[in-house]
């Protein structure tokens, strides 16, 4: 499938600059102490990278961070050029629907059938049905769920609402996809064929970070690995 954009904000330097930068940014919640800290991070257009960190380390909060779940509690995010501590709230739609995110908790609507759950991103971005019907379907057999593209989330297992969250994050193209464990309840076939998925999507030019503890799918991958520990960030190849 091609990669066709949506409507975007311009940026402020149209150049191809980071998608991404955290500049000594801090969370935390209500009182409690600081969850992440000074993190410094940049991400280049088209790159991908591992997050790794053990349970509690803070994965999904840097996670909601880069995708505005969460305003940080202190420091400078930017995105696609654009200070986010200015933007109007406007503004903050057309931020969001350039970045896709595979949940835990899959976030799938109940009520919609598997390729309308797919589709919605489409939806809502204003296409016809008849200009995405073939590519959801295309997705949806991609990721094993052909024959299940009329059930509903209630009937699905929960690999089956993994795949199926995932195939809804990616099927916009998003200039950013954020997957968090997004093979955490797959076989190692099916997360192999999930693992050439991200990476056809980051070859034709996604940024992609993956949240896992699956050391294995690191290694076979052979991409970057950024690592959460004591609340700071750390890069892998760099860190002692």
């Amino acid at each position: 499938m091609s990669r066709r954009s949506l409507n975007a904000i311009p940026t402020d330097d149209p150049s191809a600059g980071p998608v991404l930068e955290f500049q000594a940014v801090a969370l935390r919640y209500g009182r409690s102490p600081e969850v992440l800290r000074d993190i410094h991070l940049t991400l280049a257009p088209g790159s991908f990278h591992f997050l790794t960190g053990a349970s509690g380390a803070g994965k999904s909060s840097l996670l909601k961070l880069i995708y505005l779940a969460h305003e940080p509690s202190r420091g400078r995010v930017r995105l696609f050029g654009r200070d986010i501590g200015t933007l109007a709230r406007s503004e903050l739609p057309w931020i969001r629907r350039r970045i896709g995110v595979v949940y835990q908790e899959y976030r799938l609507l109940d009520h919609l059938s598997a390729f309308d759950n797919t589709a919605l991103p489409l939806r809502i971005a204003g296409r016809k049905l008849s200009d995405y019907r073939a590519d959801v379907i295309e997705l949806l057999s991609w990721v094993g769920l052909g024959a299940r593209m009329h059930a509903l989330p209630p009937t699905l297992s929960g690999g089956e609402k993994q795949r199926l969250a995932i195939a809804r994050a990616v099927v916009a193209r998003p200039d950013i996809l954020l997957a968090d464990e997004p093979t955490g309840n797959l076989d190692q076939e099916m997360g192999q064929r999930i693992l050439r998925l991200l990476l056809e999507l980051n070859r034709e030019g996604t940024t992609i970070v993956v949240s896992t503890h699956d050391r294995s799918l690191v290694d076979r991958s052979g991409m970057p690995v950024l690592r959460l520990e004591g609340g700071r960030l750390y890069d892998e190849a760099v860190s002692p």
